[in-house]
């Protein structure tokens, strides 16, 4: 996770806050990388229902080796929707934890949020 914020704070110290998410997923993933961690993008979610597969249609921006899921934002605010599509992607992938960057922010900091799948928040 520090690794992953540090990455963060890097990309926007260069970039700054609002070009297009999909520009700090490529800078996101090529900065993770140079910092020796293994990184995938666009990870495709499978979606299972009473034991049959009904799609695959979610896709993650960032999987930190193979554990950390990270959502990236760029936005003026961020909604309690954003909250709750981590928390699921947690569940649909059995992972622990997640991290919601919005750099959209003009102070980063306030814009990363740790995420759990077993916090509980009335979102």
């Amino acid at each position: 996770m520090y690794e992953v914020r540090g990455a963060a704070m890097e990309v926007y110290n260069h970039f700054g806050p609002g070009l297009l998410e999909s520009v700090y997923e490529k800078a996101m993933a090529q900065e993770l990388t140079l910092r020796g961690l293994r990184v995938e993008t666009q990870v495709p979610v499978a979606i299972n229902y009473k034991g049959a597969t009904i799609g695959d249609d979610l896709r993650l921006d960032l999987l930190v080796e193979g554990e950390l899921i990270v959502e990236l934002k760029s936005v003026e605010e961020i909604k309690d929707v954003y909250y709750k599509q981590l928390r699921t992607y947690l569940k649909l992938l059995e992972k622990e934890e997640g991290l919601l960057i919005n750099f959209g922010e003009y102070d980063l900091k306030k814009g990363m949020r740790r995420v759990t799948v077993s916090e509980y928040r009335n979102y």
